[in-house]
């Protein structure tokens, strides 16, 4: 929670009910939740909080640095609050992320071709592929 207060502070923004108990629900989060998930948990705590206010909230966290927007693939946009360099392997069936660790990827050159459409900031393998449950 201290780097929840500490960011809030860094951008002026106020500590409210809502967004403590949604970065909450976020940082309990393993299964890169969409914003509708979170939504569904928050409601059991507020049942009165919008949807509309989970998914500004989300994105806000992911803009100040506290939690960061995994890509749609084609779907809803993903949140999670790992912030540690990692990787993704995706589910092409049931569309779960599982996170994972690999020296040799976090040190993969840049091709030059890249440098032409700007300035690499990180860097995220996602791998596809069928999960263990999905093959059983």
């Amino acid at each position: 929670m201290e780097d929840f207060y500490q960011k809030c502070a860094e951008h002026g923004l106020k500590i409210t009910p809502q967004r403590r108990i949604i970065y909450e629900e976020l940082m309990r989060a393993k299964d890169h939740p969409t914003a509708d998930a979170i939504y569904k948990r928050v409601r059991r705590k507020l049942p009165n909080i919008s949807f509309d206010t989970v998914y500004r909230t989300l994105h806000l966290f992911s803009e100040i640095g506290i939690a960061k927007l995994v890509e749609g693939y084609g779907e809803d946009r993903r949140f999670e609050p790992n912030l540690d360099q990692h990787h993704h392997f995706r589910c092409l069936k049931c569309h779960a992320i599982y996170d994972f660790h690999c020296d040799s990827y976090d040190e993969l050159p840049l091709p030059e071709v890249v440098r032409k459409y700007g300035l690499v900031v990180g860097k995220r393998v996602v791998l596809e592929g069928i999960c263990l449950k999905c093959r059983k």
